[in-house]
């Protein structure tokens, strides 16, 4: 029966998409649909706000309308549809799943680059391949992995992977690697998966490599919650590319190392 309550309300035209909201969600109340955060049904949604704080621009507010009662048992069984645990759970690795397709993110805007003339046939592979282990993608990656073991893991977006020319030259020697896509991935099964691999890899740090967009930075929240999860304490720092393969910038996240 409808009442007047506090309810999520979501502004379309600040959501980038980021999927941060999602995770922050208990309920399981949110999910993407074409590249913006949508609420799955009213009586989903509790109205405390847990998702509000992480929302980086701000599209998420609490408004006070007619709506369904919050139904705890309806979001016991989504959760349990959703493959999530129930409310006090710890949460289990999460098998993949993929996110409806998106949109309304700048990184989707087409764009051409103009590229040096590829190298002759006699300079094919001028040099070896730094890649030191198998396999690369995160949600195929073990905790028990040995090569995780005291291991500087290099955590990247798929884009940005593709985008570095000097990918193995400068970055790959003597670093472990997972490739990861926070706008089309399932967010939560990465938070699942490298809190995992956090708690079991005995990781001596980790670096967060991804594009630009506003969309691609999702990956410093999948980190911060799996590190928060896993209880981990190493560095993590962030480094940003842009589309034409320069590093932007580098960083130090601040709360990698908080108790």
């Amino acid at each position: 029966m409808p009442s007047t309550r506090d309810i999520i309300h979501i502004d379309e035209e600040l959501c980038n998409g980021c999927g941060q909201c999602i995770l922050d969600c208990a309920e399981g109340a949110l999910q993407l649909v074409d590249g913006k955060a949508r609420l799955v049904g009213e009586i989903y949604c509790d109205g405390l706000g847990a998702c509000l704080d992480g929302c980086p621009t701000g599209a998420l507010t609490i408004e006070k309308r007619q709506a369904d009662e919050f139904d705890e048992q309806a979001v016991e069984d989504l959760l349990a549809k959703q493959g999530k645990p129930a409310h006090g759970e710890p949460a289990q690795p999460a098998a993949p799943q993929a996110l409806p397709s998106a949109g309304g993110c700048p990184g989707h805007a087409a764009m051409s680059l103009s590229p040096p003339a590829p190298a002759s046939e006699e300079d094919d592979w001028p040099s070896p391949s730094q890649l030191g282990h198998w396999p690369i993608k995160l949600q195929l990656l073990s905790p028990q992995a040995p090569f995780l073991k005291g291991a500087d893991l290099l955590l990247l977006a798929d884009c940005a992977a593709a985008s570095l020319p000097d990918l193995h030259r400068r970055f790959l020697p003597g670093r472990a690697i997972a490739l990861a896509c926070p706008k089309l991935d399932d967010p939560q099964a990465h938070v699942d998966r490298l809190a995992a691999l956090l708690a079991g890899g005995g990781m001596r740090s980790l670096t967060v490599v991804h594009m630009e967009v506003p969309c691609c930075s999702g990956l410093n929240h999948i980190v911060e919650q799996a590190m928060k999860r896993s209880g981990a304490k190493l560095p993590v720092g962030e480094m940003v590319i842009s589309r034409t393969g320069k590093v932007l910038g580098k960083r130090n996240l601040s709360w990698s190392l908080a108790a």
